[in-house]
């Protein structure tokens, strides 16, 4: 197994999943070891290099450190000669894919005749847990080149981009966090508040405390909230944090529930998938912001027609098909998860607290049922 480390997470060559047939995991190991064995070839032939032999003078000296980011049982077999040039030729690898990435003419790929599929399996390897380097290799392997501030600032990009973020729309943060992985630079990115500030982490006995005040089986999906008088709002500025979610009231009977934009495609289940399962690793101390986002999203869809209210109001962007399908996929990424009840607790109790007033509910109803729009 891949190790749950969050300092650098890779899996072992080879490993299937257990419900393949035997023939699957023996073509799969084939494939696998071949893969690998290509790879020693291109760093036996980087390894004759004078300047790439430089760089790896760097990546070697700090094999101690970076073996540390990884559980035993994976870099065991690797001594530490044969484990600084695989760490070695994958980050440059790294660094090279994203610098193409980000080309503004989009002409990088092509010189190197990479196509699309090629392209778009790439961006999603990159963030899959058990891909991660650790981001200290990266940051030295960009030391040593001429082109540093480029490749810096095509990282920067491709987060950016990954995440739904414009260049305009670039974190602003006094000391930027210090990246344990691509993995988690994406986190911070979309968890990021304006100003780059964060949603603080909670102590567990806050997080209790608030559990007990707040009936938390009362929430409604979207047409029940809607049916109550609470109506959805896209995050002002356009905010693409997801922790920047709250609760407002205009008059007595009006209620609005901010939510932030949301594009779903192709990607967005991996994309999801992995930095929940970042976030439950044993080792790394968080609080929990992108699995309390996915339950709270998953808590107003419940269907279709949830998912058709949200896109009517730009809070959510639908390419990857029907609205019953964007609905399925949320049902089954907020699966069993344990969110933070801290983080939302002031915007679930203020909905909960307009949700119980039965005057302002029963106005809102009759203004929803007599005098919304066909």
């Amino acid at each position: 197994m891949a190790s749950s480390s969050p300092g650098g997470i890779r899996g072992e060559v080879g490993e299937t999943s257990s419900s393949a047939t035997k023939e699957v995991q023996i073509d799969n190991i084939a494939i696998e070891t071949t893969k690998l064995e290509e790879r020693f070839k291109i760093v036996m032939k980087a390894r004759k290099n004078a300047s790439m032999a430089k760089l790896y003078k760097k990546v070697e000296k700090n094999i101690k450190e970076l073996r540390e980011c990884f559980e035993e049982d994976v870099t065991k077999k690797y001594d530490d000669e044969a484990l600084a040039w695989l760490l070695f030729g994958d980050g440059c690898a790294i660094l090279q894919y994203i610098y193409c990435a980000t080309d503004p003419d989009n002409n990088k790929f092509k010189e190197l005749s990479i196509k699309h599929d090629s392209v778009a399996f790439g961006h999603q390897d990159l963030f899959f847990l058990e891909n991660q380097l650790p981001y200290c290799l990266l940051k030295w392997l960009m030391s040593l080149s001429k082109m540093k501030k480029e490749l810096e600032k095509s990282i920067k990009k491709f987060i950016n981009e990954f995440v739904g973020k414009s260049q305009d729309q670039e974190i602003l943060v006094e000391i930027e966090p210090e990246s344990i992985h691509l993995l988690d630079k994406q986190r911070t990115s979309l968890l990021a508040k304006h100003g780059g500030q964060r949603v603080p982490k909670m102590e567990p006995k806050s997080t209790q405390k608030s559990n007990q005040n707040v009936n938390w089986q009362s929430y409604r999906n979207v047409q029940e909230l809607q049916a109550t008088g609470i109506y959805l709002k896209r995050s002002e500025d356009d905010s693409l944090s997801l922790s920047d979610i709250y609760f407002s009231t205009l008059f007595p009977c009006f209620g609005f529930l901010w939510l932030p934009p949301i594009k779903v495609d192709d990607s967005t289940g991996p994309k999801f998938f992995n930095l929940i399962a970042y976030e439950m690793c044993p080792d790394f101390d968080n609080d929990y912001g992108v699995t309390s986002y996915i339950s709270f999203l998953d808590s107003l869809i419940d269907e279709a027609n949830d998912v058709k209210e949200l896109r009517k109001v730009w809070v959510l962007h639908n390419l990857l098909g029907s609205n019953q399908e964007v609905a399925q996929l949320f049902n089954e990424i907020g699966t069993d998860l344990v969110p933070n009840l801290e983080i939302f607790s002031k915007v679930k109790s203020s909905r909960q607290k307009y949700y119980k007033n039965k005057f302002l509910t029963w106005t809102s109803q009759i203004i929803h049922d007599h005098f919304s729009s066909p």
